[in-house]
């Protein structure tokens, strides 16, 4: 058996501060996820500091008020700019418009019939343009499909590679960078762009796709093929973590070893927008088996929670979603659930897309936000579920009502429930793709602290 061909990394530092204690080295990925990020040739990552690899890095987080979507910033290209994107739990790798001004002197083009191309499951080979060379106008170049989920349109565009530069510290104080020189992701178009939030130029994906950001991160890095998720509300910072960092936040908590575990489940039909026969899902699933609403459980047709072999039903995560979707069975049911638990509150006019609200200023306030029933997510044991306060269930409106912050997902729709964005704010949730499992801390709140009190460095 030959050896992989192996993965490199020097260190250099974008700002040298002898202060600064250098990164320790974390330990190597699976073989498996250094051979598929190898097969690149060129992935050595300049990491800061003078000791070597960084142990993690991250994406700082934040929430657009128009869009409702999460949006990060990090730096790309040769000379380094800021790109701002959109945070996407699906999707197969990083997408950017290459067509609006992109400029790098080190991009370059993956080439058909390579090694990377072939693990990135597609056959489109660009070949026919005739224009300028560019990072979107290349020959003999690996076609992707990138995917704008959020408006779910998709387009063709070349993969091609180039340098991805993101912090390896959070708080106090942000940077240095540690630079992946020769990162793949795909080209998209200038229209793909249109719904996302406003300034931003892509999507960022976080799935469990081979040439998705934890993957690669983990293979150039050498650190665990991880990632933790700490999304905001508006108005305060959020973080995206990768690699082997504590979780730790003001005022000194630490949720490294307080997390709950359950499987993470793989939908064995692909939900992207475009695939062929035999892909699986890149999504993040999990094994709900159950809603209770204030600890009573709500009756429901169970089926519609397993995933079937056409790969319907079931249950994911998405950060695109911005409240919770149920199949219409299953969003009567909670919601008439939760109005009988809650019928001595003073109702409001229904506020779309909700169907069930309250008149704000009758509603109690608790540390973990308005005082109502909680909701839990059974997952696949009483001692798995995952508890939904107030803050996350909840959502006020503009005219002062609060709603339940669940939206009717059709009759027939792909995934039975989809746990939107809003549910999972000020929750630490942790990614493990090498033990296939999903950590989650229920409402930070409850520590007496948020995702924007998260500290590394």
């Amino acid at each position: 058996m030959t050896s992989p061909l192996p993965c490199h990394c020097h260190s250099t530092s974008p700002s040298p501060s002898p202060s600064r204690a250098s990164p320790t080295m974390a330990r190597l990925p699976p073989l498996a996820a250094l051979l598929v990020l190898c097969a690149l040739g060129a992935f050595r990552a300049r990491a800061a500091g003078a000791g070597g690899n960084p142990s993690a890095v991250l994406l700082p987080v934040s929430k657009d008020d128009a869009t409702l979507q999460y949006v990060t910033d990090f730096r790309q290209r040769t000379p380094l700019v800021p790109v701002t994107a959109v945070l996407d739990l699906a999707g197969a790798t990083l997408w950017v418009d290459c067509e609006a001004g992109y400029a790098s002197s080190t991009y370059r083009g993956v080439p058909c019939g390579s090694k990377p191309c072939r693990l990135a499951g597609t056959a489109a080979c660009a070949t026919t343009c005739a224009g300028a060379p560019s990072p979107s106008c290349l020959n003999d170049t690996c076609g992707g499909f990138p995917e704008n989920t959020a408006t779910r349109v998709s387009t063709g565009g070349n993969i091609i590679t180039d340098a991805l530069a993101l912090p390896t510290t959070f708080r106090p104080a942000p940077g240095p960078l540690a630079v992946a020189p020769a990162f793949l992701f795909t080209c998209g178009a200038t229209f793909l762009t249109k719904g996302l939030a406003a300034g931003a130029t892509g999507m960022v994906s976080l799935s469990r796709a081979r040439f998705a950001l934890p993957t690669q991160l983990a293979a150039t890095f050498r650190f665990s093929r991880r990632f933790a998720l700490c999304l905001p509300p508006s108005g305060a910072a959020g973080v995206v973590v990768f690699g082997d960092a504590p979780y730790a936040f003001q005022p000194g908590v630490d949720l490294s070893k307080s997390l709950i575990y359950t499987p993470l489940l793989v939908n064995l039909v692909s939900t992207a927008g475009v695939s062929t026969k035999g892909d699986k899902s890149d999504e993040y699933f999990v094994g709900v088996t159950g809603i209770k609403v204030n600890g009573r459980a709500v009756p429901l047709n169970s089926t519609l929670l397993a995933i079937d072999k056409k790969g319907v039903g079931g249950t994911k995560l998405s950060t695109v979603a911005p409240y919770t979707v149920l199949e219409s069975s299953i969003h009567r049911a909670v919601v008439d659930a939760f109005a009988a638990e809650t019928d001595m509150i003073p109702r409001a006019k229904p506020v779309a897309p909700f169907k069930l609200c309250y008149d704000g200023s009758k509603v109690g306030s608790t540390r973990v936000g308005p005082a109502v029933p909680t909701i839990e997510l059974v997952m696949q044991s009483e001692a798995a579920s995952w508890v939904v306060f107030g803050a996350n269930s909840m959502v006020a409106t503009k005219g002062g009502a609060l709603c339940l912050g669940v939206v009717d997902g059709g009759a027939a729709p792909r995934t039975s429930v989809v746990i939107g964005g809003h549910m999972m704010e000020d929750n630490l949730l942790e990614f493990d793709l090498a033990a296939s499992r999903l950590g989650f801390s229920s409402s930070l709140l409850f520590r007496q602290t948020t995702c924007n009190n998260f500290r590394l460095g």
